[in-house]
């Protein structure tokens, strides 16, 4: 490695230039091919028995995320203009291309379901809006004697009406969702018109991650400037080195632009990520260079950058394969999302790697050494009395620097037992955004916009047209929406056969109740499919009655309030099991909790793996399973720490925040492996413990907290960003930073010092 390195150095332009034409070319690609994925459900392993079944129900019972867009009249909906308002609306929404016709429900569209002299009317509660008060009134006392209409459509106080439009399956796109906020921005006024629901989430989740990212960029490289001015004190360096970071990127979405995998939302903080770690490498490069060249000022120019390679490549090396080695343990998620970014911000930390081991020689030699101001009050030995102070601090109280990480890892375990999953895709919003604003204002007035698809199944055919399946099913459903009120409304069969019940005898409300016989139910429901729309009966139950959708209209989405209402249904997982009937669960928003669990699996199997590997990894480069101990002892506690300090502050793991662990030991890492590596070698030159650590805090102790300050500052960024997990992960990452970097400088240390590991040999003479 040493050989092909110095080598390069005899052509540094042919590098130089081969190395800008090959990311410019990859820059066209990336420009040319990434995409952005809209689709949420993508974000989730296709194959999980849970996935699938929830697939096959949607197709059973045609369940599709739906747009809702209400309409709100402070006067009242009953007047010509809102209920024309309607109509058009509706029009409009069924001539698109991603939506049926069939597929939008409103005031207009849905059907009355009333009796007539023992028989049955099935028809729309206006098909010409009435413009007499009589008209009006005789819709608003139809919607208000209709169960199935009232609190679902129209709102209780009668000043809020809904349009929901359930679009197909893959055909969401930027452009469908910037058209429906324009049609819906059409119609504003007089009425306030609102528009929420899973598809504009994920719109505005799309839109605004992109935009986001194009916000963070720039000033994390801002800011990386600064800094990396700052500790450099050269612009050379400062240049060369960002030039590592931007090359490392291009190629990195640029590799994924030629797989063709989709940039997720959680992809955009990957140049985020690659600028804050990737000039890691290259504030150790000019630290040592930096220092060679104080203690030797009449070397020449070859002389110097050969032995920054020399010296370097190995620890270079060893840090971007362990940090590498934190990323890719990501890999065991199912969450592709995760996977995705694991494997190529790893790439991306390999290419910087490569180019700061490549393109900074090489630049170095075509453009010649950096200049740095020399420092009057520095001293050109390496011994100061700064450095002595702190180390006989360190060891005057050293047992009591243990005793204080162990009170530290203590609370952090006890914070540890309060982290939860948060399955909600409208927390990675602002509280006071239009999205969230909507969807409470909607959330506020009708069932929920979230639901949950409870699947119930028997092998006997008309199972669901049974007196005593069907009373279950209806018991189940009230007893859940009055226990829990985070479920706003409920929709089944049984409300169909309640309702037909009802109308059939002169609309007696005694009567709003399962019939008592299969036979009725039988007739009953045949006179609704000759009446009435059957494709609206064959949501809530299939075509041979041997399956049923009940669906919960629930005002949060996520991972707590779906948990709880999939434990209030299991009380009643008995009751169903002695009439032949399971239970399952599909749709959106169970998938979106089955995804949150997944999530917390991969975390916990990422941080156990790359643990292990790195423990492995630093044991078999530094040749002794101690130092593999010592080594990833920073990096142990300062996961404690995050996670702790996650559930003292009631930080949820997310598909963002689950990022944390595999960033903290993947970049905290860095700082071990340059400190026992520059320890190990003072300690064979000099023989005594006292001049290694001098020795060692002086050259890799000021590099490590060069570094550390860099990374800090660029994560730190991300508290700017729009979404409000991104900062989380800012601030939690920047901490980590921190703590690896004090746990690096005061307990592995005092472990290294301690153990004797490099000394016993000399000790035992």
């Amino acid at each position: 490695m040493k050989k092909i390195l110095n080598r390069m150095l005899d052509y540094p332009k042919v590098v130089l230039i081969i190395t800008l034409v090959v990311s410019i070319g990859l820059a066209v690609i990336m420009g040319a091919n990434s995409r952005m994925e809209t689709d949420l459900d993508k974000y989730m392993p296709q194959d999980h028995p849970s996935f699938i079944y929830s697939d096959k129900a949607e197709k059973w019972f045609n369940i599709k995320d739906g747009i809702i867009i209400a309409i709100e009249n402070p006067a009242g909906i009953y007047n010509h203009g809102t209920l024309q308002k309607v109509k058009k609306l509706t029009k409009k929404l069924q001539r698109m291309k991603e939506i049926k016709k069939a597929d939008v429900t409103s005031l207009y569209t849905a059907e009355n379901i009333i009796g007539k002299e023992k028989s049955l009317d099935v028809s729309a509660f206006y098909k010409k809006v009435p413009k007499t008060k009589a008209g009006l009134e005789k819709i608003r006392k139809n919607v208000r004697n209709n169960e199935m209409i009232f609190g679902r459509l129209v709102s209780q106080d009668e000043k809020v009406t809904v349009i929901i439009a359930e679009i197909k399956d893959g055909v969401f796109s930027q452009e469908f969702y910037h058209r429906i906020l324009n049609l819906v921005k059409s119609y504003q006024g007089p009425e306030k018109l609102h528009v929420a629901g899973r598809p504009i989430v994920e719109g505005t989740l799309a839109f605004l991650a992109p935009k986001d990212m194009k916000k963070m960029v720039p000033i994390v490289i801002l800011v990386i400037i600064l800094v990396l001015f700052f500790v450099l004190r050269s612009f050379k360096g400062m240049f060369f080195t960002l030039l590592v970071v931007l090359f490392s990127t291009i190629w990195a979405f640029g590799l994924m632009a030629l797989l063709k995998i989709p940039i997720y939302a959680v992809s955009t903080m990957i140049p985020v990520m690659l600028i804050a770690i990737g000039v890691a490498d290259g504030i150790h490069l000019y630290s040592h260079l930096h220092l060679f060249m104080k203690a030797n000022p009449a070397v020449g120019k070859k002389e110097a950058i050969s032995n920054l390679i020399n010296k370097m490549w190995k620890p270079v090396m060893m840090t971007s394969v362990t940090t590498a080695i934190g990323f890719f343990s990501l890999l065991t998620s199912q969450v592709y999302p995760i996977k995705y970014f694991g494997i190529f911000t790893a790439f991306g930390v390999m290419m910087a790697m490569v180019f700061s081991l490549v393109l900074i020689p090489a630049a170095l030699m075509a453009f010649n050494l950096p200049g740095w101001k020399k420092d009057k009050k520095e001293k050109t030995e390496n011994k100061s009395t700064l450095v002595s102070g702190f180390l006989k601090g360190m060891h005057k109280h050293k047992y009591i620097a243990i005793m204080l990480t162990a009170a530290v890892i203590f609370i952090s375990i006890i914070g540890m037992n309060k982290v939860w999953i948060n399955s909600s895709f409208l927390e990675k919003f602002e509280k006071n955004s239009d999205i969230v604003l909507t969807d409470k204002f909607i959330n506020e007035n009708f069932g929920g916009t979230s639901t949950l698809n409870v699947i119930l199944s028997s092998k006997k055919k008309n199972a669901f047209k049974t007196p005593e399946v069907l009373r279950a099913l209806d018991r189940m459903q009230q007893d859940v929406q009055k226990k829990l009120k985070v479920v706003g409304n409920s929709f089944s069969i049984a409300d169909y056969l309640k309702r037909l019940n009802k109308v059939l005898h002169a609309d007696d409300e005694k009567y709003n109740v399962i019939p008592d016989t299969l036979n009725m139910n039988g007739q009953y429901l045949l006179l609704y499919e000759m009446s009435g729309d059957p494709d609206n009966l064959w949501k809530v139950v299939d075509y041979h009655y041997k399956k049923a959708n009940l669906v919960f209209q629930l005002k949060n989405d996520d991972s707590k309030t779906l948990n709880s209402v999939i434990a209030q249904i299991k009380q009643y997982k008995p009751e169903f099991d002695k009439l032949g009937i399971s239970i399952n669960y599909a749709g959106s928003g169970y998938k979106a909790l089955v995804f949150t669990s997944l999530i917390l699996e991969g975390q916990i199997s990422s941080l156990i793996l790359s643990l292990i590997i790195v423990v492995i990894l630093l044991s078999l480069m530094f040749k002794k399973i101690t130092v593999g101990i010592i080594g990833s002892i920073p990096i142990m506690i300062t996961a404690f720490i995050s996670f702790g300090v996650m559930g003292l502050m009631n930080i949820a793991l997310s598909t963002t925040t689950a990022l944390i662990s595999s960033i903290a030991i993947g970049v905290g890492i860095d700082y071990a492996v340059h400190f026992i590596e520059r320890y190990k070698i003072y300690a064979e030159e000099t023989g005594d413990k006292t001049l290694t650590a001098e020795y060692t805090m002086h050259h890799s102790g000021r590099a490590i907290m060069f570094n550390a300050a860099v990374v800090i500052a660029g994560f730190l960024v991300l508290l700017f960003s729009v979404f409000p997990p991104n900062r989380q992960l800012g601030g939690l990452v920047s901490l980590n930073m921190f703590t690896s970097f004090i746990g690096t400088m005061t307990i592995m240390y005092l472990m290294l010092w301690m153990s004797n590991v490099y000394f016993k040999k000399k000790k035992e003479k």
